[in-house]
């Protein structure tokens, strides 16, 4: 099976429902997030400050492009679908699975989260313009969508589902 690469709002379920979708195929889960960390060797809040927003997306898209070809769930971080070239690669090597979760869901779940600079630093009026503005884009770049409003293990069945048929 090719990569599964799990996009979506931040707070949507791709580290959660990731796991779960690993565990189920027996895939290694690579947390993009996580993994710019261990790269960077420093916490995104401190990326973010000492290198801004734009580096950020940058070392992101390269992840991305980096991870294509893997045998891996991989859960992307809520930016990394935007860049077409990273989208369009990773729709190449693998399959994008838009997890459409709704604004409040997902607003519940990263209100006062402080490992979120953009959360951080945002509104959450703001935030649901940002939600917004990027739901059109995740569905651009998507190779399929599944519909939220349920379990964390009904979202990953529908996944894998949703990826054996993309």
């Amino acid at each position: 099976m090719k990569a599964i690469f799990l996009c979506g709002f931040m707070g949507c379920g791709k580290s959660t429902v990731g796991e779960l979708v690993a565990r189920q195929l027996k895939l290694p889960l690579i947390d993009t997030d996580a993994y710019l960390v261990e790269q960077e060797g420093r916490s995104i809040p401190e990326i973010f400050a000492q290198d801004g927003e734009p580096y950020f997306r940058k070392i992101e898209a390269e992840a991305i492009r980096t991870l294509c070809g893997t045998q891996a769930v991989i859960a992307c971080g809520g930016g990394a679908m935007l860049n077409p070239d990273s989208a369009a690669a990773a729709r190449k090597e693998g399959v994008v699975v838009l997890l459409d979760e709704s604004f409040d869901t997902c607003y519940r779940r990263i209100k006062g989260d402080t490992n979120r600079p953009i959360v951080q630093r945002s509104t959450k009026e703001e935030l649901e313009q940002l939600f917004q503005k990027r739901a059109a884009v995740y569905r651009a770049n998507a190779s399929c969508v599944v519909a939220g409003g349920v379990s964390p293990r009904k979202m990953a069945e529908r996944v894998i589902a949703a990826a054996q048929e993309a």
